[in-house]
């Protein structure tokens, strides 16, 4: 099954098990992100619908790409102004694509009810 994920203003078309590296996400490596703004899955040449539907993936590092040289020059001025800059990005592995936040939301939902039982049983 794919997935196409819409993250720091780009698309990426992902699968479990693939590492992609996005513009930077707060945490820690080792951590767990959901990424919610799924825009198309899919499975082979079928296409499934998208409500509802998470892309759960597990930081693999912090890290910063290549330097870039910004270099602003004004002609017969004597300007010349040499700056470098290194865009902060983070590694994701895809673990799953599914529907997940309904899994933990009928557990969260269960768990009240049954807390509203016993304090009405007491």
């Amino acid at each position: 099954m794919f997935a196409v994920v819409r993250t720091g203003g780009k698309q990426y078309r992902v699968a479990a098990g693939d590492k992609i590296v996005v513009e930077k996400i707060e945490g820690d490596a080792g951590s767990t992100v959901t990424l919610g703004d799924v825009l198309l899955a899919g499975e082979g040449a079928e296409l499934k619908p998208t409500s509802g539907l998470t892309v759960a993936a597990e930081i693999v590092a912090q890290a910063k790409g290549e330097k870039v040289i910004v270099f602003k020059k004004r002609r017969r001025h004597n300007y010349r102004r040499r700056n470098g800059h290194r865009q902060q990005h983070t590694i994701l592995k895809i673990v799953s694509i599914g529907a997940a936040e309904k899994k933990a939301a009928k557990k969260a939902a269960a768990k009240p009810e049954g807390d509203a039982a016993q304090a009405a049983e007491a």
